[in-house]
């Protein structure tokens, strides 16, 4: 019986569909796990052959955990927000919602091809309103909160509100604006509707506020840092300046120091820990204020080394400064002016990764220096960021590279004085001060003579004095903008009372995106929302009404910004512990259960987006009493990347003529990518088939070497833009999606990158197809109730061990081979017993599910596979009964003999004499002696 590997994956993937094998329960007397894949974008694309890679690993953890007797939450949904539907739509005019829906369905045929175990009945959309309707609930939330730094956690906003009435906010120590103003509890109680609004919005968790953004024009949009490449948008490659917008934002910096904290309870890769650790960026100093001369004004800036005030002889703020207008004195206007559009045009990512480009200009102002009250030159410079820290610094040339390229070159620029540094030769850096007690340097007045540990102390103790500092700990860590200039994402349950949001009761939500005509942004600027002819709320009727009847009096305009990619996929993994939920985002019931992800597999790319944000909002819900725990996920993998292999032909420079690889060094070539798919297993490329893939290769001229076009070889990142992807489908078809899985696997250790080689996976289904023949004589199924041998049990108990231990340490390259070893030597063995063959099957079935259900069904079990028990490890199988002895004659080996273990000496030497190997090497003679070395060798010496 052949291995119809095509009739029997579609068989068992109809089979489990139908009969739900996969679904979880939220109460069960099992123990539970949550295996759960990073959140999808479904692109039209579909997927390629390096996608699943995670999603097979996660797989095989899930069915495993199954057959140790958990009961298993294997979800899967999608993150089907987002700006390449958008774009399409501004392209074909097409509704997102239509394009998104085809490409759920492209998606969701390829996944179910594949085999994987998902709880299918609990899958999400992020664009689905029954969805989004928690994304909204959870924004009022935190805009209903805000961040009780004494209690370190999130509190409701009544309880600020109660606290200002009875106390005004003279002892409330909250994370907040930066502009509040003191006021009592008579003053808070007089103020009016709009005032009470307006203090409050300092206050809460997410805020209106106008934020330095990312702005792309050509696609009308604010940008997230890691939406944005070499300055240009990661979608479309369009052109991004910086841009002052009025925002919605999340107070994410409140949570920065528990964020950092909490990596060190979660089971993540370093590498990736590091990447949160450094995107927040504490650190601890102090904050110094320099007023500015001429003016009304003061300049905040955060250093890290207060102890070396005395050698600040300059200060940079950044190119976005608020000061900057006011202090710019008239003759550098201009050239301030011309440098601060060159700089909108840089993205923060771009200045902060620039460490060689010397950029500012001298804005003619001056700072008084604290103690020496000297003047110091103010500059800009675009390597200072106006949202991190104070967007200002003060520059000490002989402690910082950049401060003293800046000082040298700009000095000799504006024609002014060379800045003196009065550290000329000492080494301020912080390794010279690892020593906390070492000597602080001289030229610092009070500081001269004292210890670093006690010159940083008093520094901030005599800026203290003065009222001109303050010692303090800073974080890189920006609040998110939340705000989107898009159609295709949430809308904002917000709408504006005399310009004040407010909020729409949960109770109506959700509030669903409207019709639009066009997708993109209104002639005047405002977002796409802003053409939609029905876009305003009624108070009285609780409803979305036509715009033509705003009186702002009972009816008042909608928010026209929506929320940017990452909010659904902030908290989707706790949406599917009770996805049907329609009065709450989930039960108690079934948070208590699962409380968190147990394994969580994705890329690393998302480590300082998905990840950060997702674990801020689980923070946030944890201290509102919604969930139990305040990480999300207990352990992360990061798979690696399997590279596509491109194939590439050589043009002869300035002609239409293609060289062969062998002849390409003969001429002046240029590399062209062409489909992988056209290339054989021998790199062979048919020049008639290149002809009609694309027109210009139409009237091509090819030079072969030996008859043959042979193609080029790169290995690079799978891409449609390098014609190297594969499609997982007609793998499936061809090999089968257990060969597949097998294959991706095998290619090598879970987290590393690896190449895609088609040609490889041919390995792999030529196991399958003998693991298939173990079980079957010719078309018979041949597995017999026969007593197992000794050897039979030795290697399924081996492999056992070994499948185990590799499943748990997520090496499931080596557990591939380790199968193939089993089925190679129980073929050996003749093995036919159900004893080894239906254990194997169970062992088999988290990779290969297809071959185990089928083998499992003709071994006689009418359930499923997956509700097997693993099969248990017996040490007492690997024990060695017996030895194989090496025979030599006075030191030379003649032959072997097996002997069991437990023989005396005195049994060994006489089972070898009396052996008729040892009388034919004798020859009737009789040895000196014989040396036995008991589980080693036999030496005859004659």
């Amino acid at each position: 019986m052949s291995y119809d590997f095509n009739t029997i994956e579609a068989k068992w993937q109809k089979y489990w569909a139908e009969q739900q094998t996969f679904k979880a329960e939220n109460n069960s007397s099992k123990p539970k796990y949550y295996v759960l894949d990073m959140f999808p974008y479904p692109s039209g694309a579909g997927l390629h052959v390096g996608h699943p890679l995670g999603y097979i690993a996660s797989d095989i953890y899930a069915r495993y955990k199954r057959h140790k007797g958990f009961n298993v939450l294997h979800p899967q949904g999608y993150d089907s927000f987002g700006l390449p539907a958008e774009q399409y739509a501004i392209q074909t005019g097409q509704h997102p919602a239509i394009t998104t829906k085809e490409n759920i369905a492209r998606y969701r045929e390829q996944l179910d091809k594949i085999g994987f175990s998902f709880d299918w009945s609990r899958e999400v959309k992020t664009s689905d309103p029954k969805f989004y309707k928690w994304t909204q609930w959870i924004f009022i939330e935190l805009f209903n909160s805000w961040y009780d730094i004494n209690e370190d956690k999130a509190r409701a906003i009544d309880d600020l509100e109660t606290i200002f009435a009875a106390e005004g906010n003279a002892t409330i120590n909250a994370v907040c604006d930066e502009d509040i103003v003191s006021f009592t509890d008579a003053e808070w109680n007089t103020f009016s509707s709009k005032e009470k609004q307006a203090v409050l919005l300092k206050y809460r968790l997410t805020y209106l506020a106008e934020t330095e953004v990312n702005w792309c024009p050509q696609l009308g949009t604010v940008l997230a840092n890691d939406e944005i490449v070499n300055g240009v948008s990661e979608r479309g490659g369009y052109p991004v300046v910086r841009k002052k917008m009025t925002q919605w934002s999340m107070r994410i910096s409140a949570y920065a120091q528990r964020l950092l904290d909490g990596l060190a309870t979660i089971d993540w890769p370093q590498p990736l820990k590091d990447s949160q650790t450094n995107w927040i960026g504490r650190s601890v100093g102090a904050s110094v204020t320099f007023n500015v001369k001429d003016h009304n004004a003061t300049i905040e800036v955060f250093t890290t080394r207060p102890d070396t005030i005395f050698g600040a002889t300059f200060m940079t703020l950044a190119p976005e400064h608020d000061l900057v207008t006011q202090i710019t004195t008239p003759d550098q206007k201009n050239e301030v002016d011309a440098y601060i559009e060159a700089t909108a045009k840089r993205s923060e990512r771009e200045r902060m990764a620039d460490v060689k480009t010397i950029s500012g200009v001298f804005t003619g102002a001056y700072a008084e220096h604290p103690f020496t009250k000297e003047p110091v030159p103010i500059w800009i410079g675009d390597y200072v960021l106006a949202g991190y820290g104070t967007g200002a610094v003060m520059a000490v040339p002989c402690g910082d590279q950049r401060d003293y390229d800046f000082a040298n070159y700009f000095a000799d620029k504006a024609g002014m004085p060379a800045i003196v540094n009065i550290f000329e030769g000492v080494d301020i850096s912080e390794e010279a001060f690892a020593d906390k007690e070492k000597t602080i340097i001289t030229n610092s007045d009070f500081l001269n003579g004292l210890s670093y540990k006690k010159a940083v102390k008093t520094a901030i103790y005599e800026l203290e004095k003065l009222g001109q500092g303050q010692g303090k700990t800073n974080y890189r860590l920006r609040d998110a903008v939340f705000s989107r200039q898009r159609y295709w994402g949430e809308p904002f349950p917000v709408y504006y009372v005399d310009g004040m949001p407010q909020m729409i009761d949960v109770e109506h939500l959700p509030i669903e995106l409207p019709e639009v005509e066009k997708y993109l942004p209104t002639e005047t600027g405002e977002p796409p929302l802003g053409r939609a002819t029905v876009w305003a709320w009624d108070t009285e009727n609780n409803k979305v009404v036509a715009n033509d009847l705003i009186n702002n009096a009972t009816v008042f305009p909608l928010e026209l910004n929506t929320m940017p990619g990452w909010a659904g996929s902030s908290y989707y993994f706790n949406r599917y512990m009770d996805p049907h939920n329609e009065d709450e985002v989930f039960s108690n019931e079934a948070i208590q259960y699962w409380k968190e992800v147990d394994l969580y597999i994705g890329g690393s790319e998302h480590a300082t987006g998905h990840l950060l944000y997702a674990r801020f909002w689980q923070k946030f819900l944890f201290d509102r009493g919604y969930i139990p725990v305040d990480e999300f996920a207990k352990k992360l993998i990061n798979q690696g990347m399997i590279l596509g292999t491109s194939a590439l032909v050589y043009r002869i420079s300035g002609t239409n003529q293609y060289v062969s690889k062998g002849l390409k060094d003969e001429y002046d070539v240029e590399e062209l990518r062409v489909d992988v798919n056209m290339i054989n297993a021998s790199d062979e490329l048919d020049p008639e088939v290149l002809k009609k893939w694309q027109p210009q290769f139409e009237e091509a001229e090819f030079i072969l070497e030996n008859g043959k076009y042979i193609v080029g070889r790169e290995v690079e990142k799978m891409s449609k833009r390098w014609y190297n992807v594969v499609n997982p489908d007609g793998i499936c078809d061809q090999y089968g999606a257990d060969s597949l899985r097998l294959y991706e696997m095998f290619l090598g250790p879970l987290e590393q990158a690896k190449p895609w080689n088609t040609a490889g996976i041919t390995g792999v289904h030529g196991f399958l197809k003998k693991l298939w023949k173990l079980y079957h004589n010719n078309e018979e199924f041949a597995v017999t109730d026969v007593v197992p041998t000794k050897d039979a049990l030795k290697t399924l108990h081996k492999t056992i061990k070994k499948v185990e231990e590799d499943i748990e340490a997520f090496s499931f390259n080596t557990s591939v081979s380790t199968f193939m070893i089993a089925v190679n030597e129980l073929t050996a063995q003749k093995c036919t017993s159900r004893a080894i063959l239906e254990p194997l099957a169970v062992l088999i079935s988290p990779y290969a599910p297809h071959i185990a259900e089928e083998l499992w069904q003709k071994l006689g079990n009418n359930e499923s596979i997956a509700t097997a028990t693993f099969p248990v490890f017996d040490a007492a199988h690997l024990v060695e009964s017996t030895k194989e002895y090496p025979i030599s004659f006075n030191g030379k080996m003649r032959f072997k003999i097996e002997l069991p273990m437990d023989m005396s000496k005195e049994d060994i030497e006489a089972a070898v004499m009396a052996h008729e190997k040892t009388q034919q090497q004798l020859d009737g003679r009789t040895p000196k002696k014989v040396i036995v070395v008991p589980g080693k060798i036999v030496n005859v010496v004659g």
